[in-house]
């Protein structure tokens, strides 16, 4: 699995937040500005890390997406390849995954089972160019998915999009859904 996750300011806190919003008035006025809270202009820039690095050159979030995704998976020898960047955006993480299954698995099956999957919702329109976007996602409960399409050049590969509120979709909302969702499964 391949990530690349496109952190919106507001997963630095409201201090990552109120920078974004300063340094994109000042831009608007013609002032200069220095950064204050992350250590680059986030206005108009996209900084290729999140917080610091680890041995090896990722970063401490990036280590804790692979041992969540295995985890989560049950697949504590999942190859996941991360990269974690901080986006000019307020609210709503964006996610480009690429996934290699056992299987080949069509686009119109993952498009089912994400539709079929509790707390995710599909917006996979390109007729109309309607895909997940973070200001779709702020505010909702459900992560969008979209952009669902195989991989070119690898059979077992797809590649899709996901975008959700993260001061939502929390650890708090998600552990509420996952004991929704065993309490159904009870006999």
């Amino acid at each position: 699995m391949v990530v690349t996750s496109f952190q919106a300011v507001s997963g630095a806190g409201v201090k990552g937040i109120e920078e974004l919003r300063a340094q994109t008035a000042a831009w608007a006025r013609g002032e200069d500005f220095e950064p204050h809270f992350f250590q680059h202009q986030i206005a108009f820039n996209v900084i290729p890390h999140i917080d610091e690095f680890v041995e090896g050159g990722y970063t401490v979030e990036e280590m804790k997406l692979i041992n969540e995704a295995r985890k989560i998976l049950e697949l504590p020898e999942l190859a996941v390849s991360p990269t974690m960047v901080r986006v000019p955006v307020f609210t709503a993480h964006s996610l480009a995954i690429n996934a290699e299954t056992e299987l080949p698995v069509s686009a119109g099956r993952a498009r089912q089972a994400f539709a079929s999957f509790p707390g995710l919702a599909v917006l996979d329109d390109l007729t109309h160019g309607r895909c997940p976007m973070p200001l779709e996602a702020e505010g909702k409960d459900d992560c969008l998915v979209g952009r669902i399409r195989e991989d070119l050049k690898r059979p077992n590969a797809l590649s899709f999009w996901v975008v959700g509120d993260q001061l939502r979709k929390g650890a708090a909302l998600n552990g509420i859904q996952i004991a929704e969702t065993l309490i159904g499964a009870r006999p």
